[in-house]
């Protein structure tokens, strides 16, 4: 970045006033809330979030450096539910992705379910990755191919899972034309999220305590030594 659009030092001073400023006024509501989902708490959050990042920013163009905070996601950039206490029903949504990453295994395993349909015209659907896919996903349901993703030639990517609330249930057929257009986030009851996001971050806690705790691990060669070192060790009966 050149000079003249770098941010200047003032700037950056002003923007970390703003999260000291943003800061207070957060844990000023923290402390005065009325409920575990105060308005305030969480109009507070979110000033505080982007007086962060803002100052995360400048700082960046400014000096190359960076903070160390991480503005959550997910659950806590949820607005606060507003929904009845006790709902009378509810809705599920979900959405999983997936990489198509062995095609010739998608492709084997539709013409297997199409060769096991008597009414199907042999190599119609499953000759296509696309049409591979309408046939699999129409004859399995969908944590079944979540639980076997490998085996049909996909590789996972993110997940997402929402509960809402309803006031009543829909009237059959009412919302199929557009299944996720009209989410109202304030009756979100809960939610959860699965991403390679997360599990990098658990690795990598994974392979320092690894590290830490790798010159414990005997090796099994010397295992075996010991074994044959014992004298009060039976051989075992070869025709057990």
């Amino acid at each position: 970045m050149s000079d003249a659009v770098q941010p200047t030092a003032a700037e950056v001073r002003a923007a970390a006033e703003a999260v000291k400023t943003a800061l207070d006024r957060h844990l000023a509501a923290v402390e005065r809330r009325s409920g575990e989902d105060d308005p305030a708490v969480y109009e507070a959050f979110n000033e505080l979030a982007a007086a962060a990042e803002t100052y995360d920013e400048l700082l960046y163009d400014r000096y190359d450096e960076v903070t160390p905070f991480e503005i959550p996601a997910a659950e806590e950039s949820l607005p606060p539910y507003t929904g009845p206490e006790e709902p009378n029903a509810l809705s599920v949504l979900i959405r999983r992705d997936y990489a198509v990453v062995e095609p010739q295994r998608l492709l084997a395993q539709s013409q297997r379910v199409e060769a096991a349909d008597d009414e199907a015209a042999a190599g119609v659907a499953s000759g296509t990755v696309h049409g591979a896919l309408g046939l699999l996903f129409g004859e399995f349901e969908p944590d079944e191919i979540a639980s076997r993703h490998k085996e049909f030639g996909l590789e996972e990517g993110d997940s997402t899972l929402w509960v809402t609330a309803s006031d009543e249930a829909a009237d059959p057929g009412e919302w199929l034309e557009a299944p996720f257009e009209q989410v109202d986030e304030q009756r979100v009851i809960c939610r959860f999220d699965v991403s390679a996001v997360f599990d990098d971050e658990i690795d990598a806690i994974d392979d320092v305590d690894e590290g830490d705790d790798g010159d414990d691990v005997e090796d099994p060669d010397d295992l075996e030594a010991e074994l044959d070192e014992d004298e009060d060790l039976e051989p075992l009966d070869a025709d057990r």
